[in-house]
């Protein structure tokens, strides 16, 4: 690094050129010669960086930017081999185009700019020169160099005597770069030396190794000789000892020949045992199906031959009908779902009975939505779970507790399940109205 191309600063005035130069002998501006606009606003913009002193382009380009990204930028404006330029030549011409400031130069203005955008708004805090020496200070302290040097060098506030102060960091700061290198150096030697007596000592041992090795190797082959010859001479009394340890162990796999054809026969047994464990639980299921089926089919067919035969033995037939299912009377019930065929029967008994029904096929061809409509008035609502949607079963149970009406499920659409389900009622109702009975606690409707 050569001596700072500038001489110090004596003067303790940090006034700007422009300043300086409209100033008079007492220190007053004149008013015909003040700054105009566009000379304050020239004054507010940062320095470029072909307008900086042509001796700090050296400085600023080698610490600035790294010889990778001026190995891709010089190129571009210069006749330079990318991959055949030294370091060296890269640098110079860097610094040259700086120094001419055309196209070359705004690509360098360009690149610094977008790297260091961080520290240039950093340093545009500072409203005076003491403000930004002060961020240089505080940027050389934390050793962040690069981004506070080139903010600092273009900064508005920045005057002579500041840049005189960083460049002379700067170079104080190669000046200890440098004799650290040295004291690496020395380092390094230090440790080339150690190295090389480690390696002759390691060769030093390895060669003790090989003896030893070759010794080692000695040994066994004299133990295996003695080993071979104690062998050779136990080996008649040996003979008896392995007759022994070979009927031993056929004998041995006998046994295990036994114990594993009985282990797969037990394990075979408790399997097929496994398997008629759940196939007998499952005819158990399917017969409690089964006997629930039959005793429900009895139900019907009792409740369907009770009502036919009260319904024969009377000479009216609604007298009967009402006779026997007294509790249709006035009743109003909502049947939704079903066959035609029980639908038209179902009918004609709660109306024999002097009821009132109201048939929806749960949207097949009447529309659903009036569902919601028919059911409020209603005293209980009756589907067969086997024909009827799963949409209009959950909707009649939400509108059914909606409107607090109660409902049944028939186990099919038939005649004697709709029967079955009346003579149910009917008999709950008789029980409840006979003297002395408990009354009925509905779980649903209290």
């Amino acid at each position: 690094m050569h001596a700072p191309p500038f001489r110090l600063a004596r003067t303790t005035s940090l006034d700007t050129p422009v300043n300086a130069a409209h100033r008079t002998v007492e220190g007053r501006a004149d008013p015909c010669c003040a700054p105009s606009k566009a000379q304050l606003a020239d004054l507010k913009r940062r320095t470029r960086l072909a307008e900086l002193d042509s001796h700090l382009h050296c400085s600023i380009i080698g610490t600035c930017l790294s010889t990778h990204e001026l190995r891709k930028l010089v190129p571009k404006y210069t006749s330079l081999d990318r991959q055949r330029a030294s370091d060296l030549e890269i640098h110079h011409t860097a610094v040259e185009l700086a120094i001419e400031g055309g196209a070359g130069g705004k690509a360098l203005q360009k690149a610094l700019d977008e790297r260091y955008a961080g520290a240039i708004r950093l340093f545009d805090k500072a409203k005076d020169p003491d403000a930004v020496l002060a961020l240089w200070k505080e940027a050389l302290k934390n050793g962040d160099i690069p981004p506070a040097y080139w903010a600092l060098m273009t900064h508005s506030q920045t005057t002579m005597s500041v840049r005189q102060t960083a460049f002379g960091d700067l170079h104080m700061l190669s000046h200890l770069v440098g004799a650290a290198n040295r004291a690496d150096i020395r380092r390094l030697v230090a440790l080339e030396e150690e190295n090389a007596s480690l390696r002759a000592k390691i060769d030093r041992q390895q060669s003790r190794l090989q003896e030893m090795s070759l010794q080692r190797d000695t040994a066994a082959h004299e133990l295996e000789a003695r080993a071979a010859h104690a062998k050779a001479q136990d080996a008649d009394s040996d003979d008896a000892l392995r007759a022994e340890v070979l009927t031993l162990r056929e004998a041995l796999t006998a046994r295990d020949e036994r114990l594993a054809l009985h282990t797969n026969r037990r394990e075979a047994a408790e399997q097929r045992a496994a398997a008629e464990h759940e196939s007998a639980r499952a005819l158990r299921e399917r017969l409690d199906e089964m006997d629930a089926l039959v005793k429900t089919l009895q139900a019907e067919a009792s409740a369907l031959e009770r009502t036919l035969h009260i319904a024969a033995s009377e000479d009216d037939a609604s007298q009967g009908s009402t006779a026997s299912l007294p509790i249709l009377d006035r009743m109003r019930i909502v049947y939704v779902g079903g066959r035609p065929g029980s639908n038209a029967a179902i009918r004609r008994i709660v109306e024999s009975a002097g009821g009132e029904i109201t048939v929806h096929d749960g949207g097949i061809e009447d529309r659903k939505g009036l569902l919601a409509a028919a059911l409020p008035g209603a005293d209980m609502v009756v589907f067969p779970v086997d024909c009827i949607d799963h949409d209009s079963m959950n909707m009649l149970k939400r509108v059914c507790e909606r409107s607090h009406v109660a409902w049944y499920p028939l186990r099919t659409a038939s005649v004697a399940s709709f029967v079955e389900l009346m003579g149910r009622l009917n008999a709950d109702a008789r029980t409840n109205t006979q003297p002395g009975g408990s009354p009925r606690f509905c779980l649903r409707h209290g």
